[in-house]
């Protein structure tokens, strides 16, 4: 890679999940990829970016950032993973979210990836995060109304002229009622860069403050997220498949 990329996750609509692909995404990027990666907790109202990694009361933040009561260095936490989070206050501040580019710029010189978990909501926090970022991550589930919003999300972003790299399905649980990722692809004129299952171990992540690619690095969830991660970077995750597994098992052995 050459220069830091900064990735938007958006979505209009909460509960599909966001900040959940966020801060997997994130994960993957730095224990499986080795990348300076650092997250930021762009949802200024609502943050929850801290708690996906078991960062639940940090002194200083995000919204001190933008305050410009700290630098944005003096505002990094390191996870056990090697990723550097940016997070919020849960306590309520006031903010001018749209300083978050300015404040993010110095950052720049010292990560490869900058993702930031955008708010679900349209205001200036999502425009923030669209003005700070250099490419969008859309997140969709296969339903009507998430489709509806996805839809208004796609055009918020075309308008600003913020390419979209793609859209991220996630909790697909494959059933006849769902919408296909072809229907959300058809529609909203962007293509599907991944499809990731519902599976119970996400929410056993999060209930330990750990992103599922730790918490749970070889289940199907894990490995979409970090084929998925690996998409971003030009990078083929390569799957450690039984045979190599059965190979380092039986090595010396004859």
């Amino acid at each position: 890679m050459g220069k830091c990329i900064t990735i938007g996750v958006i979505s209009v609509k909460g509960g599909v999940g966001k900040t959940t692909v966020s801060s997997n995404i994130s994960s993957a990027l730095a224990s499986e990829f080795g990348k300076k990666v650092l997250l930021v907790d762009a949802n200024f109202s609502t943050p929850h970016c801290g708690m996906h990694v078991g960062l639940v009361t940090p002194q200083a933040t995000i919204h001190d950032v933008l305050r410009g009561d700290v630098s944005p260095f003096q505002a990094l936490y390191e996870h056990d993973s090697g990723l550097h989070v940016l997070p919020g206050s849960l306590l309520p501040k006031n903010i001018s979210p749209l300083k978050l580019k300015s404040k993010l710029e110095p950052l720049k010189d010292y990560y490869d990836v900058i993702i930031l978990d955008s708010s679900p909501s349209l205001n200036d926090e999502m425009l923030a995060t669209i003005m700070s970022s250099d490419e969008l991550l859309v997140v969709s589930s296969l339903d009507f109304p998430t489709l509806s919003a996805t839809l208004h999300a796609v055009k918020i972003a075309k308008q600003r002229k913020v390419p979209i790299r793609g859209l991220v399905i996630n909790r697909a649980r494959y059933k006849d009622f769902e919408l296909s990722a072809e229907d959300i692809s058809n529609a909203s004129g962007i293509p599907v860069l991944s499809v990731l299952p519902e599976d119970v171990k996400v929410l056993e992540a999060l209930a330990s403050s750990t992103p599922v690619t730790l918490y749970a690095p070889n289940r199907d969830i894990s490995i979409a997220y970090k084929k998925l991660a690996g998409s971003l970077i030009g990078v083929e995750y390569q799957e450690q498949g039984m045979l190599s597994k059965f190979g380092s098992w039986f090595t010396g052995r004859k």
